[in-house]
């Protein structure tokens, strides 16, 4: 319903901020991540999700597309409801979030107030099995090289599933990694340099 809100921070407290568009407050409830992103008084973008529950429409908005992804995988998953999706989302970044999802590591999902070990490892373990299920892009087109590097194609299949959960597309991380030093970087300076590419997209 709501692509995004655009207008001033009036008003920012933990978990929600309001932006004035036009004259018309919108109570958006958000991250850390994206409170610290923003200043009152300021004028501030934020990619929106309606969320319905029962009779109450809950409007969550996020810096970056990036983030309001991830936010949509979370809920998504059985037990994550958007309030504990919040938690997770501000507890680390999102490059750090979809890291540790891609090594099976629990600890940024722990950190987070609410989330215990179950739950971190059923996230880790559903986030994994969509990204198995959704690996469309040819990596050797986005890095024609790294087919004669086994190590190299590894690390480019386990970055474009980094991406893939922040909800970039098979031609948009083609695009974002063609020109990256691959052998010569590690998976997190692969998935940092992509994001930055995807911005000046």
């Amino acid at each position: 319903m709501y692509y995004y809100v655009s207008g001033t921070v009036e008003h920012v407290e933990p978990y929600l901020a309001v932006i004035d568009c036009s004259g018309v407050g919108y109570a958006v409830k958000t991250s850390a991540v994206t409170l610290g992103s923003i200043k009152k008084g300021e004028k501030a973008r934020l990619y929106t999700h309606l969320h319905v529950r029962e009779d109450v429409l809950e409007l969550y908005g996020f810096s970056t597309q990036g983030e309001l992804n991830l936010f949509r995988q979370l809920i998504s998953i059985s037990g994550v409801g958007p309030k504990a999706a919040l938690s997770i989302l501000s507890a680390s970044t999102t490059q750090t979030l979809v890291m540790s999802v891609v090594t099976g590591d629990e600890k940024a999902l722990t950190a987070a107030p609410g989330i215990g070990k179950k739950l971190a490892q059923r996230i880790i373990l559903e986030l994994k099995g969509k990204l198995e299920k959704d690996q469309t892009l040819d990596v050797s087109a986005a890095v024609p090289y790294v087919s004669e590097d086994p190590g190299a194609l590894n690390t480019v299949q386990e970055a474009t599933a980094a991406l893939s959960v922040l909800g970039y597309s098979s031609s948009e991380i083609s695009a974002a990694m063609k020109g990256l030093d691959i052998k010569n970087m590690t998976l997190e300076q692969i998935i940092k340099e992509a994001l930055k590419n995807t911005l000046r997209q």
